[in-house]
């Protein structure tokens, strides 16, 4: 069997509050911030092979804990009323280092991620993967948007041939017509 993929557990709501556009978003429409998150980890993880996993608590709600599996490798933890989003990241950070996988932590949360190196997992800042997200978007325009302007720009034989050689073959053109 193949090496397990690594997973990413992200502290939702500690991400949202230390990316300058996700709190942007949050003082407008919390959901809209998340949403934003969601995706840019989708993006990121699939690009990076890596299974995501978001956990926002409830902690101050009276909603019932759910999972949402949006796709193979990304899935959305809403926890359960009176839970912490740092109790549930604890709990799965140590399930997954028992499954040997390579376990990273997302959160600027200093006592969390202290509990999780504890656990035997690897702790990520939120500004960090920031960083690590920027970086990949860059590298995927490169990637994409360098075929789309070769396709787009055109490629004409009058500026790699001589004035002659145009000359007749304007002329032989003309001649056909």
């Amino acid at each position: 069997m193949g090496r397990k993929r690594e997973h990413y557990i992200i502290d939702g709501y500690n991400v949202i509050h230390s990316w300058p556009e996700l709190e942007r978003l949050s003082k407008g429409e919390l959901a809209e911030a998340r949403d934003r998150l969601v995706h840019v980890m989708q993006e990121y993880g699939a690009y990076e092979n890596f299974d995501v996993t978001i956990v926002f608590d409830a902690l101050f709600t009276t909603d019932e804990a759910h999972e949402e599996k949006r796709g193979r490798h990304l899935t959305v933890i809403y926890t359960a009323p009176g839970e912490t989003a740092d109790s549930y990241i604890e709990r799965l950070a140590y399930e997954s280092v028992r499954e040997e996988r390579e376990v990273h932590v997302v959160t600027s949360d200093g006592a969390e991620q202290s509990v999780i190196l504890g656990a035997g997992a690897y702790r990520l800042p939120s500004r960090e993967l920031l960083k690590n997200v920027k970086r990949v978007k860059k590298l995927l325009q490169k990637e994409f948007l360098r075929p789309i302007a070769q396709v787009v720009s055109r490629n004409e034989i009058g500026g790699r041939i001589d004035q002659d050689t145009a000359a007749l073959l304007d002329a032989m053109r003309k001649k056909r017509n």
